[in-house]
């Protein structure tokens, strides 16, 4: 996932996600690989199942699709309650951001990788942290990958730490 934004508008400006998008993108969060992820009558049962309430496979796909884009509150709540996101992340722009921030660690957590790279740098010390991020951040630039995380915090700054995050 993105940093929860969309592509820049004529004044470089990014736009906030529509509906459809954010939607898509818990799909996809919840739903990596492609070949896996249920359709959306399966989306729609399991969402009734866990649920109890009742969006429709064809509702579900004009939502996503971004062809319905009128939705009850009552709609959202059950979408919010099924892919785990509070009700705001629909209608609030900086709650997808930090929603969308907290999906995309969790994504690359998955990675085995990833996450053994994460737990064998736990208690480096703050000079060894930086190297390790600028070697990261070189190879990102050789594979042309984008500067994910780079808004969320800079090269020394420790974001899990009390005095790094914003109340």
């Amino acid at each position: 996932m993105d940093s929860g934004e969309s592509a820049p508008d004529e004044m470089g400006r990014p736009l906030p996600l529509s509906l459809g998008e954010r939607l898509g993108g818990l799909i996809a969060a919840l739903y990596p690989d492609e070949r896996k992820r249920p359709g959306y009558a399966r989306l729609a049962r399991m969402i009734r199942e866990q649920t109890g309430g009742t969006i429709s496979a064809t509702y579900l796909w004009e939502l996503v699709t971004g062809r319905k884009r009128n939705v009850t509150m009552e709609q959202l709540g059950v979408l919010a309650e099924f892919f785990g996101v509070p009700l705001e992340y629909f209608v609030n722009d900086e709650v997808s951001r930090r929603v969308n921030a907290q999906l995309a660690l969790a994504v690359a957590l998955r990675d085995a990788k990833v996450r053994s790279l994460a737990l064998r740098a736990e208690g480096l010390s703050p000079e060894s942290l930086d190297a390790l991020l600028t070697i990261v951040e070189k190879a990102r630039r050789v594979e042309n990958l984008d500067g994910s995380g780079e808004e969320e915090h800079g090269v020394g700054e420790q974001p899990d730490r009390p005095e790094a995050q914003s109340p």
